[in-house]
Formats: C-alpha cells, structure tokens, sequence
C-alpha cells in the first residue's frame, strides 16, 4: 500500500487510478480530433488544449472516485464496475457542463464533450476488460507470515479470504499458544532460522497476532526478520490499515498511545478545515434554501406537528448542543424524554420521511449549526445525551470519539450502513477512532466525495 497523507491506497487502485487519468486525457484528445475531422478543421499541437483536456481528465476522475470505482466490488466485478462507470459518466456530463458554463475558457464544444464521453466508456471498459480480475488477484496481494496460531490469527486468515483483501497468508508460525485454532501452522520449535524461512517464503510483511505478549516477544527473531527488510507490524496496526478502523478487540491503551496519529499540531488543517465549513454552509444553504422550504411544506400538509424540530446532541469534547433537521417521523414518534433507535422500515417514518432520509435531505439544515461553529461538515455523527451515556459505559475508547467536531457525513458513515444495536455501535466507533486518530484534510475530501456514492446508492437508510 502507499500512504498518501496518513491514508493508504492500495497499489492495485492507485495503478488503476493512474491509468484511468491517462485514458481519460486520451479520450479527450480523440473526441477533439473527431469533431475537428467531422468539422473541416486542423487541429493544432495537443498542448494548445491541455488546459481543457486535464480539467475533462480530473473532473472524470473525481467523479469516478465519488460513486465507487475504485472500490473492491469494482475490481472484483466487471459488471459491477461498468455500473459504476455509466453513473460516473453521466454524472461527469452535468458537472462539466456546469463548469463550462462557469469557465468558458476550460469547455470543449457540446459534440466533441460527447465524443469524449463515449470514448472514455470504451476505453475505461477495454482496459478493465483486459486486465480482468488481475487487479484484485493474488498478483497484487502483499505475502505476509502471521506469528501466532489463536484466535487473533484465525482473525487474519478469515479477513484474508474476503473479496478485495489487499494480502494473503503464506505461513504461519504457531509460538506455543495454549489455543491454537490454526491447524496449519508451523511450530516455531521446529523452524531453525526465523528470519531465512521468511525470506524463503517471499513474504514482505510478518505480523504478530499473539495471543498474550507478555514474556512472548521473540525480539531476537524479530530483529533479525527486520534487517532482512520483511516490515515487522502488530496486529492492531495491521488491521488499521487494512480495514480503515481501529479494531477495539486487539487495541490496547498504549498501542493508542504510542502509534502514530491524534496530533495536536493541526493549527493549519483546523484553519482549513473552518474556512472550509464556513464557506461551502453558506452556499449550500443559499442554493438548497427552496428545497427545505418546499420539504417543510410537504412534511407539514402529511402529518401534524413542526416542519424542523430541534433535538439535544453531544458534540466537541462532550459539550451539548441543539441540532435542527427536517422532521421526518410522526409527532408522537416518542415518549418526552425517552430516546429510541431508529429501526429498519421503522413504522414512525412517514412517507415523505422516508424519502427525506434516503436522499439525506432531512439533514441539509444541519449546515446552519456547521455555520455556528457546532458541527463540521466531516466527522463523527452526533449523537444524544441518553444514548452516549449509556455507550460510554458499554464501549471502550468511546470518549475519544469527541475529540473532534461532530459531522454531517463521516469516515463510518460512509463505510457502514445506518446502525441501531450496540454492535452498530461498536463498528462505528472503531471507523470514528480512525478519523480521529488519521485525520488530514485529504481524507476530509475523500470522505465528501464518497458521499455522493451513499447518497446515490442509499444502503440502510432508515
């Protein structure tokens, strides 16, 4: 994987990623060329057009990037990924014609933008085409040997059979646990030199997955695997990274204390970050103000009681605050003072509540407590007194979920559906502790660009 500002990208993708922006700018050049031919025209040097050629090739991208291109469904299924390829596309075709209309100076002619787009489908398809599953295959898969043969082992080996895993195990090696549940597994009594059968087995990586650490380390064996240049991790590390979450069952109060991340030193990418909110809260509210007015009046003529209501929720450092969305269920949705999950199909959801909540639409006046300075566009979801209070004391580490801002969208919310158990919880929380931990503005514009997939391919809103 490469880390690009405290994220990793799998090579797969970003090799992926680049050849698509290659692709890109040559569909662009060949939709000129056949407008120039079709129209009489010499074209001049490609370099005379690059300005347009690289805002079509970015834009595309960005695009591909928001509706979920690049993630592991895509790789592992053509179909799949020419789904995602038309949305991208189309999405593509509206949004530079607002751009053109904003910049004339960067727009191609509207029949040579049309060449450009069937151009990239082709090409984008023929190259997923030829590669085939390569991209997702063992090919790509870094070969790691897991030290240990309990259950934390068992954990790797089972996240190493899903699709899309960016690893595969090529050994392990059991260090005389107590419960060993990898049958497998080779006893460390019986390999005479750690670090040569490593080497032997062309492994990159070698994690340890013990089950108890203390008096366990083989530091020597350790040391020598190292200098070998074979990467020596733990397994909370490991799955941080191949997961995009903290994993709470391996994580230990000094592992989060001593790994990298939780920065105090975020004066510029705080100033950024508020800059940011404040500038995009005014404007989505100045555009999306006759939608929450035409919402409000449809709420109001379906069922009685307030169009907005204001409900307390815990934000920055476990202060208060109020938050005011579109109401999407009935008046008597609840007891005054009791606080319930919200459940799949929920019968308190009207039918424009329904709606409201799928395209996310109940949230947009959210925007005005991001403009107050409450919340933030990215970060965790807030959530109420009543059931923080309750999680706080259920959950490990869910304090440190409030150390940063409270957002409208966020790292879990994009990667795990609308949860109400404890156990939804607890998968959140671990998506929220690496925000918090891996915060960057890259990941700010990462996490708002996939929002536009969650908002398209609504799984789990209730």
């Amino acid at each position: 994987m490469i880390r690009l500002f405290k994220h990793y990208v799998p090579n797969a993708v970003l090799l992926l990623g680049l050849m698509d922006l290659v692709l890109l700018l040559a569909a662009g050049e060949i939709g000129w060329l056949m407008r120039a031919h079709q129209a009489g025209l010499v074209p001049g040097p490609m370099v005379e057009r690059l300005p347009q050629l690289v805002a079509f090739a970015l834009f595309i991208e960005l695009a591909m990037i928001a509706v979920g291109v690049y993630g592991a469904e895509s790789l592992q299924s053509i179909r799949y990924a020419t789904a995602r390829l038309l949305v991208a596309v189309s999405l593509g075709v509206i949004g530079l014609s607002a751009i053109y209309f904003a910049i004339p100076q960067l727009s191609f002619w509207r029949s040579n933008l049309l060449y450009a787009m069937a151009t990239t489908l082709v090409l984008l398809l023929l190259i997923r085409l030829l590669l085939g599953k390569t991209l997702g295959g063992q090919v790509f898969k870094r070969r790691i040997v897991v030290l240990g043969a309990g259950p934390r082992a068992a954990r790797l080996k089972a996240l190493s059979k899903l699709p899309g895993a960016g690893f595969a195990v090529v050994g392990y090696v059991a260090m005389s646990e107590a419960n060993r549940v990898i049958p497998e597994a080779i006893a460390r009594d019986a390999i005479y030199n750690l670090a040569d059968h490593v080497v032997l087995l062309n492994a990159s990586e070698v994690v340890l997955a013990l089950e108890e650490r203390r008096n366990a380390l083989p530091l020597k064996d350790l040391l020598r695997v190292k200098t070998t240049g074979v990467h020596v991790n733990e397994i909370s590390t490991f799955l941080e990274r191949e997961t995009g979450r903290v994993d709470l069952d391996s994580v230990s109060p000094s592992w989060l204390i001593f790994s990298d991340g939780f920065s105090s030193g975020r004066m510029v990418s705080s100033a950024f970050k508020r800059l940011f909110d404040i500038g995009a809260s005014v404007i989505l509210l100045a555009i999306t103000l006759p939608l929450i007015l035409v919402t409000a009046i449809l709420v109001k003529l379906e069922s009685r009681g307030p169009a907005f209501y204001r409900q307390r929720r815990v934000g920055l450092y476990g202060q208060g605050f109020d938050v005011v969305k579109l109401r999407s269920m009935r008046q008597d949705a609840e007891v005054p003072g009791i606080a319930v999950w919200a459940e799949k199909d929920d019968p308190r959801v009207t039918r424009i509540g329904r709606l409201i909540r799928k395209l996310r639409i109940d949230e947009l006046p959210q925007c005005w407590s991001v403009l107050k300075g409450e919340m933030s566009f990215v970060g965790p979801r807030p959530e109420r007194p009543q059931f923080v209070d309750d999680l706080d004391q259920r959950l490990p580490f869910y304090a440190e979920r409030h150390m940063v801002k409270p957002g409208i969208t966020g790292w879990a919310q994009i990667n795990y559906p609308y949860g109400a158990s404890i156990d939804d919880a607890r998968q959140k929380l671990e998506y929220d502790l690496f925000y918090a931990k891996n915060y960057s503005p890259f990941l700010d514009i990462l996490i708002l660009l996939q929002t536009i997939r969650v908002i398209l391919f609504p799984e789990g809103a209730r």
